[in-house]
């Protein structure tokens, strides 16, 4: 019985391992492509928009008005996509601020409230980006979703783990009849490549709860659990 308990911890942990692995790789290929769009294409659309501004049109105001504002929609739209494909910039402005922009894009869509420990400290990148990436698909599904008006996102330090929830007062839904959707498998997914633990806490009608804790050991927590 030992000797199973063995054989199956070391599997769990490759598992985990594998998970880890895939995700890093994805988020690899998207930082590229996304820095790719973001420092190339975004930053030859802003020399063309300087060089247009500088023509003299000659009378042709519509025509420049007219390119000008398709330079624009294309700069907003690169953007956009790099920003959906990977967080650029989350390195140098940090989780919380970009989270604030977050919240500042969607604020004509949902009332979306922040609460952040005094004591938070910025942690590894890979963790940062996993976080955002939840909250993101989070308020992604609950736009498409629940029929919420309200999202509420906590973020405190403790002291042996980092503690996440992310609320909405929607409609809920039944775990087991949406946990292989693909935004509950993305979820679930980046929880588990940081080794953290999670729970749902859904009431139908009236709300999902997300709660995570992500251990700073480099420990695998001893399981997971949904309700």
């Amino acid at each position: 019985m030992e000797e199973k308990n063995v054989q199956h911890e070391a599997e769990v942990l490759h598992q985990k391992n594998l998970v880890l692995e895939n995700i890093k790789a994805q988020e690899a290929e998207r930082k590229r492509i996304a820095v790719m769009i973001h420092d190339d294409i975004g930053n030859r659309l802003n020399i063309l928009s300087l060089w247009l501004n500088n023509l003299d049109t000659k009378g042709d105001e519509l025509i420049k008005k007219n390119i000008t504002t398709q330079m624009s929609s294309l700069i907003d739209s690169s953007r956009s996509i790099s920003h959906s494909l990977y967080p650029v910039n989350l390195e140098t402005v940090g989780l919380v601020l970009y989270i604030e922009e977050l919240i500042a894009n969607l604020s004509g869509r949902i009332n979306i409230s922040l609460s952040v420990s005094p004591k938070f400290q910025k942690k590894d990148i890979f963790i940062e980006v996993q976080l955002y990436r939840i909250i993101q698909e989070f308020t992604t599904n609950v736009l498409k979703h629940s029929e919420a008006s309200r999202v509420w996102i906590y973020i405190k330090d403790n002291r042996n783990n980092l503690g996440v929830v992310i609320s909405d007062n929607g409609e809920s839904f039944e775990y087991e009849e949406v946990k292989k959707g693909m935004g509950i498998k993305n979820i679930e997914s980046r929880i588990k490549s940081m080794n953290a633990a999670h729970k749902w806490k859904n009431v139908l009608g009236k709300g999902s709860r997300l709660i995570i804790k992500i251990p700073y050991t480099n420990e695998f927590p001893n399981q997971s659990s949904t309700n």
